[in-house]
């Protein structure tokens, strides 16, 4: 008879999940779920509120990514009021927007899944954590924290807060940027920067070399990809949209026409939304023949672009490209071109830093509630972010939708999830450290799980298990599955 196993929860990611792995009955994986049952309402939540007020609430959503929530929100509110903000309310904007990038990676790939590759995938669990990378390499660790303080900091001086920020408003940026903010900043940003060229090196030649094969040949699927593009550039505030396909072949479009290009198919055993490219006809996970999968986050993004505007980083993307090609369809690449970024959005900060428009008062304009429809997009640290609402003549919320990196990153995460516990486990065997192989397959995706499940309208489904002491299952009670909405413009 066939076995399975399950391992819950996932471990090192925001968010929380169990992985269902079915076994035939020779052993071999037959078929495997990641199951998301959590659930955030907010796009229940804002429903009747103001415009402006939404952009304050939706950072709430996660204290890893509220920067993302809030800047998107902020585009999409401007979009519904139809403004053209100040460019140095723009400027300051992705300014603050580079410290979250920052931040952001260096905690998952130096503290979330760095421990895999520093301590080794298979090592006792007891030690794979950033407890364990402390003891193995206290000065890195060192350098870590304090980078990602210095970023954290960084977003607090140019906005008032680290966590659930408030400073971006419809038509712009709540306060001026004093010149001796504008110093502090740039000094921390120059430290990160430094920062940033030392740990790719590092990893480069003391990590990354041992895992080549490993990466090579687990967790691969083929896919397409999304990310945002300016004039073919690596962009992580605006732009457009470009979708490539798994031949590297692509189209761009604006982001308000999102609509038209993804869909979202629904499975009754995960609360998360699974979307997919409508133009590709229909959906399925089938590893051999995958219909309309397409990834966000890192990878898709330096997959997609042309060039990075920035030199460091334009170097490492060629160096990537030589090595991997373009698409690069490796899984755990994902944690080398979150690398590039790190260094990317350190350029790109000392570069708006030192604008002198960055000091500019004129930040802010004056704007009056009105009826409209906005769609905000930025690329969070997990892919590519969506806020789309609509408001009546008052300014006050009527439809709403959001979708996270992690939502669109669903099911590629799932399919390579499969692929990695095929390739890992045979005949039934298998330990700790195969299946934190494939666990390691859904840390590549830097999912937040928080942010990811939003519908809140009486389909969610609900399975609950009465077990006996000895844990028999007694009785399950479940309600019916509906079909989630997806309110848009």
């Amino acid at each position: 008879m066939g076995k399975t196993i399950i391992v819950e929860p996932g471990t090192r990611i925001e968010g929380h999940c169990k992985i269902k792995i079915m076994l035939d009955d020779s052993g071999n994986v037959e078929d495997t779920q990641v199951k998301v049952v959590e659930l955030r309402g907010f796009e229940r939540f804002a429903i009747g509120r103001p415009i402006e007020e939404i952009i304050r609430i939706v950072p709430r959503i996660c204290g890893v990514c509220p920067w993302a929530h809030h800047l998107a929100a902020a585009k999409a509110a401007d979009a519904v009021f139809g403004a053209d903000i100040p460019p140095a309310a723009k400027k300051i904007r992705e300014l603050a927007y580079m410290g979250h990038m920052l931040h952001s990676h260096i905690l998952h790939f130096y503290i979330m899944a760095g421990p895999d590759f520093l301590m080794g995938p298979t090592s006792d669990y007891a030690k794979r954590n950033v407890i364990g990378v402390i003891e193995k390499a206290p000065d890195v660790a060192k350098k870590v924290v304090r980078n990602r303080w210095l970023a954290q900091m960084a977003t607090q001086k140019l906005g008032g807060k680290a966590i659930h920020p408030d400073v971006a408003v419809p038509g712009g940026w709540a306060k001026p940027i004093t010149e001796e903010e504008r110093k502090e900043v740039k000094e921390m940003f120059q430290e990160v920067y430094d920062f940033a060229l030392f740990g790719i090196d590092f990893v480069k030649k003391n990590v990354f070399p041992a895992y080549l094969d490993f990466i090579a040949n687990t967790a691969v699927i083929n896919t397409g990809f999304l990310g945002l593009v300016k004039d073919g550039n690596l962009e992580l505030y605006d732009g457009k949209l470009r979708m490539m396909q798994a031949d590297g072949s692509f189209e761009d479009f604006d982001c308000d026409k999102y609509t038209d290009y993804i869909a979202e198919h629904v499975e009754p055993w995960s609360y998360l939304k699974f979307p997919y490219q409508k133009k590709a006809g229909g959906f399925s996970m089938d590893l051999d023949n995958p219909q309309g999968i397409y990834r966000t986050n890192a990878l898709a993004r330096v997959n997609v672009v042309d060039k990075i505007s920035t030199p460091k980083a334009q170097a490492e993307l060629e160096e990537f490209r030589e090595k991997f090609g373009r698409p690069a369809q490796q899984t755990f690449l994902y944690h080398w071109a979150r690398l590039i970024e790190i260094i990317y959005s350190a350029e790109r900060a000392l570069e708006l830093v030192d604008d002198p428009e960055i000091t500019s008062e004129d930040i802010r304009l004056k704007l009056e509630p009105k009826a409209g429809c906005g769609v905000g997009v930025v690329e969070a640290p997990r892919g590519t972010l969506i806020h789309d609402y609509t408001t009546d003549d008052k300014g006050l919320i009527t439809k709403a939708n959001i979708i996270v990196g992690t939502t669109h990153n669903n099911a590629p995460i799932n399919m390579s999830v499969k692929s990695a516990a095929k390739v890992l486990i045979k005949d039934g065997n298998y330990d700790q450290g195969i299946l934190n192989q494939v666990e390691m397959a859904i840390r590549a995706y830097d999912p937040c799980l928080s942010c990811a499940t939003h519908e809140l309208d009486g389909s969610i489904p609900v399975k609950i298990e009465i077990v006996s002491s000895d844990g028999k299952v007694l009785d399950t009670l479940t309600n019916s599955w509906g079909t989630l909405s997806a309110a848009t413009c």
